[in-house]
């Protein structure tokens, strides 16, 4: 059973998920206890690659205990992930096609480690936002009707 840690709510609003690829996170042991207690903020972080190696960057993780962290410990710093170089070389052809981004989606526990899902994006227009909340609020009406008769 996995246990979800951090979820990127806005995502899914934000962007249209076309599919999703699960990495390995590279943490220090005190990230993997603040991240252990839901202390990880996904919002307005992306993956990026630095020489074919996949990074989060944008990601937050606070110290586990902030009166004792180590000198110069940055809670905003790039992490690397953990992907199979088939799925390395399939998500650079991916990102380099125009309109295409990697959004990290949730972050969760796997066998006990610590994974990353993140999807393969396109961004979605005003207008597409706008027939989403459309279509939630059409959802919920027909539910409260059927829930009164």
């Amino acid at each position: 059973m996995s246990k979800i840690y951090a979820e990127n709510k806005k995502a899914h609003f934000n962007y249209e998920i076309l599919e999703k690829f699960e990495a390995g996170l590279v943490l220090l042991g005190q990230e993997v206890k603040s991240i252990r207690l839901g202390r990880m903020i996904l919002e307005a972080s992306y993956v990026v690659f630095k020489e074919t190696e996949p990074y989060i960057i944008g990601s937050k993780i606070p110290a586990y205990q902030p009166k004792n962290a180590p000198a110069g410990y940055d809670p905003e710093r790039s992490r690397k992930l953990l992907l199979s170089k088939k799925e390395i070389s399939y998500l650079i052809g991916k990102v380099s096609q125009k309109g295409l981004t990697l959004v990290p989606l949730r972050v969760y526990s796997n066998n006990a480690k610590i994974k990353i899902e993140f999807g393969v994006a396109k961004g979605k227009k005003k207008f597409d936002k706008r027939d989403d909340l459309k279509k939630r609020e059409a959802k919920r009406e027909i539910a409260r009707t059927m829930g009164r008769i």
